[in-house]
């Protein structure tokens, strides 16, 4: 069965006539919205990165700040929107500017938690840069909580994730926790 097929199913099951004039193409546009939404899974480390790693003498840190996050919680794939802040300590390499943020998409349009997303951003960079250290903080509101459940509109959620000498330094991670403020 067609992700298009399983909308029109899920629709009829909700009560809904699939034939009324405003449903009629609604699965199609609901199997390839979700398609996009999760995209990440189509994506790898190698593709985003694409060999954007150059020599740098560079030895303090690199921050990007406020990039925004789009992601859908696997508990109830609702969403939960926010913003990621990624920071590294270059060991002799720099990543190309734009492919920090296009890791952060890569996994944010999985189905995820918002824990595991900042360690695998974490992770990634890591992997990539080789850095001596790598901090990443994500603060999301979350759709299911907001929607349903306690529905509590006001809430977010903040996770960070402390690599190398961010977890090890107190001085580079007061460094970080300040800019990112």
């Amino acid at each position: 069965m067609s992700l298009e097929q399983n909308y029109t199913e899920i629709l009829g099951q909700l009560g809904e006539d699939v034939n009324r004039e405003g449903l009629l193409d609604t699965p199609k546009r609901a199997a390839k919205a979700m398609k996009y939404l999760c995209r990440g899974y189509e994506q790898t480390l190698d593709e985003v990165t694409n060999g954007a790693l150059f020599s740098s003498d560079a030895s303090e840190m690199v921050l990007v700040r406020d990039i925004e996050l789009y992601s859908l919680c696997e508990h109830h794939l609702l969403p939960f929107i926010g913003r990621a802040h990624v920071a590294y300590i270059p060991s002799g390499k720099v990543l190309g500017l734009s492919k920090v943020a296009r890791i952060v998409d890569m996994y944010a349009r999985r189905l995820q938690i918002q824990e595991n997303l900042g360690r695998q951003i974490a992770d990634a960079v890591q992997q990539v840069t080789g850095a001596l250290g790598v901090a990443v903080v994500i603060e999301a509101k979350h759709m299911c909580m907001m929607m349903r459940g306690v529905e509590k509109q006001n809430s977010s959620m903040i996770t960070s994730v402390m690599l190398g000498e961010f977890r090890d330094n107190a001085a580079t991670r007061s460094e970080f926790l300040s800019l990112i403020k």
